[in-house]
């Protein structure tokens, strides 16, 4: 994970996002280490970056600024807007007021840890 200030473009961590990718287990072999392809909004429409996503052998599926909706990624992106949903609930994560990027991970943590112990006591 990458913590960076409010000001900053999210595009910027992109490829170093990409880099800390752990190797996928899965078939026989030698396991991959990046995904086949990248899903991302509109923020991420970069010519720069889709030209440096095809070199590294991932396909950049990225909705394209100006064109309707309707590309599908929606279907995918309800996950993630969910699961940053939940972590808004809790009252000190809205809202960045450490200075500290240490302490604000670990509020992350256990904002985490408090989510899942509420999905686990659900299903028993």
């Amino acid at each position: 994970m990458s913590l960076t200030g409010g000001n900053h473009n999210d595009v910027t961590q992109l490829l170093p996002l990409l880099d800390k990718v752990p190797p996928v287990a899965g078939v026989v072999g030698r396991p991959r280490h990046r995904p086949d392809a990248l899903l991302a909004d509109r923020g991420y429409d970069h010519d720069k970056y889709r030209r440096l996503l095809w070199q590294r052998g991932i396909r950049p599926v990225i909705a394209r600024r100006g064109e309707p909706h309707g590309s599908g990624l929606g279907i995918f992106r309800y996950v993630v807007e969910r699961t940053i949903a939940w972590l808004h609930g809790f009252r000190r994560l809205r809202i960045r007021w450490e200075r500290r990027d240490d302490i604000h991970e670990a509020f992350l943590g256990l904002a985490t840890c408090l989510i899942t112990y509420r999905h686990v006591r659900r299903l028993c």
